[in-house]
């Protein structure tokens, strides 16, 4: 079987000026990045248009450290509904190089429902996250200069809370000193690295609606509190200008095309697991402005990705989907029926049985949020008809649409299936008004407490002595009004990685920590011993990764 990379290499891709043409945006609203590739303004939104296309989100059941397959679902819905007819777009995350050179590879697809240049878009790309990482850095030097001419004067921050960023996993940045080697070198300080997807620049590129909203939002980041435990924000050192204008081409979504040559819209990057895990509000109504049909994703398990598009994503940007896909694989389902790892691939029907709470749970959820629930069967070569045909039949159970998903060896007529029962729900059964887990005027802790009991069912809430600390400072500080983003293992409904399917009750959702993210416009919740910045495993996938006679290999 051909790798993923194979294939992108194959594919003829056409200009992206006849990418753009395809769906009326013109060489005026067109920047090209070489000839594949180009970013369009944001300005070419239109929010009439908006507001006629219907969204779907592609989430998952909670999923193996393989992955699960969204990226891949959402690119051949969106290439199964041009098959039938239909003009749909996919709205998607950038990768991140962490992810690209750690764990997984490549992350743009899979198979025949990629979005290209893959190559391009799973390195360096248009400089998105290099445009994040040097703002986030710019505001760490600035804060740290502010502090080493203004310390004798009684002015610099007693705390300084804001940390840097590199989109590289490296466990040894987590925690460092800064400004060793005397007076001229800084301030002694103790100091750390997040990754950049984890940084709350790239939350704010992700929620923004234009430049100025960016630099107001960039403004009311918190760096830290004064002598007098007051807090000190970005705009107190005058500095969110600067910022904003190394964001100046960032904030525009990019435009790449699928393995089809239909157009897909990349942008922003954030992880569900450790921050809000949505692409960019300007790319989704970018798409929505485009296409009658836009598909777009949240990160991991839908307890964690999809929880947030709605809590956060869709009450900022006033939208909501017509339908949500929730994808599963028979990995993943044995894996929380109690299959061991090194065994998931082999059938297993009563393993697979046993892991359809997780499914359950999740449809439930989905459900709670007043959404409409097709569920996708991603297919894989070792999946039998036997376990396939069995979740059809308990999907029809619990009231779901059911359609198998093969886009990954077949491209758009794999996912034919899947695109006429997603137009045929939407006609006849579109989701209705969303229901949000609470309201904005809750406090943060009966926010975190009704998502931990709403979403995960967990007996409660237990914040440590840190975590109550910081709440004290957020009620303070008037910022009990923001929504939460709860950074938390993917792996399991609980804290503990370790834990899986579908527990119910006998466990609370421990928290650590609570961060301030105001200009973002929410608050992380950091729960049990998630880090912000990922470590490599043992063998990474950089391992891999080369020039062969040319041409880059092991990038999936």
């Amino acid at each position: 079987m051909k790798t993923d990379i194979q294939i992108a290499r194959e594919t003829k891709l056409k200009r992206i000026s006849e990418i753009a043409s395809s769906v009326g945006i013109t060489d005026e609203n067109l920047i090209p990045y070489g000839h594949h590739m180009a970013k369009i303004p944001y300005s070419a939104i239109d929010e009439e248009k908006v507001k006629k296309s219907k969204l779907i989100l592609v989430t998952a059941i909670t999923p193996t450290r393989a992955g699960i397959g969204k990226t891949t679902t959402s690119v051949g819905l969106a290439l199964g509904l041009q098959k039938i007819g239909k003009n749909a777009i996919p709205a998607l995350r950038e990768p991140s190089l962490g992810v690209c050179f750690g764990m997984k590879g490549g992350a743009a697809g899979g198979g025949h429902a990629q979005v290209l240049p893959m190559e391009d878009i799973n390195l360096h790309f248009t400089g998105d996250f290099h445009a994040v990482t040097s703002a986030n850095n710019m505001i760490s030097a600035l804060v740290d200069n502010h502090q080493h001419f203004h310390r004798a004067e009684g002015k610099h921050l007693k705390n300084v809370l804001w940390r840097r960023v590199l989109d590289v996993n490296d466990r040894s940045l987590r925690n460092i000193v800064t400004g060793l080697g005397g007076f001229v070198n800084g301030e002694v300080a103790e100091a750390g690295f997040d990754i950049t997807p984890a940084s709350e620049l790239m939350a704010i590129l992700c929620l923004a609606k234009d430049r100025e909203d960016l630099q107001e939002r960039v403004g009311n980041i918190y760096l830290g509190f004064d002598h007098d435990n007051q807090p000190v924000y970005v705009r107190d050192l005058g500095i969110e200008g600067a910022i904003a204008v190394l964001m100046k081409d960032a904030i525009n979504p990019n435009l790449v095309q699928t393995t089809e040559n239909t157009p897909a819209f990349i942008h922003g990057g954030p992880f569900a697991n450790i921050a809000h895990g949505c692409n960019s509000i300007l790319a989704t109504k970018m798409c929505m402005s485009h296409a009658d049909y836009t598909i777009t994703e949240a990160g991991f398990g839908a307890d964690l990705g999809a929880e947030k598009f709605f809590n956060i994503k869709c009450r900022n940007a006033g939208i909501s989907p017509a339908l949500t896909v929730i994808v599963a694989t028979s990995q993943a389902l044995k894996l929380h029926g109690g299959v061991a790892l090194e065994d998931i691939k082999e059938p297993n029907l009563e393993g697979l049985k046993a892991g359809l709470p997780n499914l359950k749970r999740h449809i439930e959820n989905m459900k709670g949020f007043g959404q409409t629930v097709l569920v996708t069967f991603n297919q894989y070569a070792f999946d039998t008809k036997e376990e396939m045909t069995f979740v059809e039949g308990w999907c029809k159970e619990q009231g779901v649409e059911f359609a198998i998903n093969n886009s990954f060896v077949e491209g758009g007529e794999g996912a034919v299936d899947l695109a006429n029962k997603v137009v045929d729900l939407i006609e006849k059964k579109t989701s209705g008004p969303l229901q949000f887990t609470y309201d904005l005027e809750d406090s943060i802790y009966d926010k975190l407490d009704k998502i931990a009991k709403n979403i995960y069912k967990a007996d409660g809430i237990k914040l440590d002595n840190k975590a109550r600390l910081k709440l004290k400072r957020i009620e303070k500080y008037g910022l009990t009004n923001l929504p939460v983003c709860i950074a938390k293992t993917q792996s399991s409904f609980t804290d503990n990685a370790k834990i899986l399917n579908a527990p119910e009750g006998g466990f609370d959702i421990h928290f650590e920590d609570l961060i301030i993210n105001s200009g973002a416009g929410f608050i992380v919740a950091r729960a049990g011993s998630i880090m912000r910045m990922p470590g490599l495993p043992k063998v990474p996938q950089a391992n891999q990764i080369r020039f062969v006679d040319g041409e880059i290999e092991g990038l999936s």
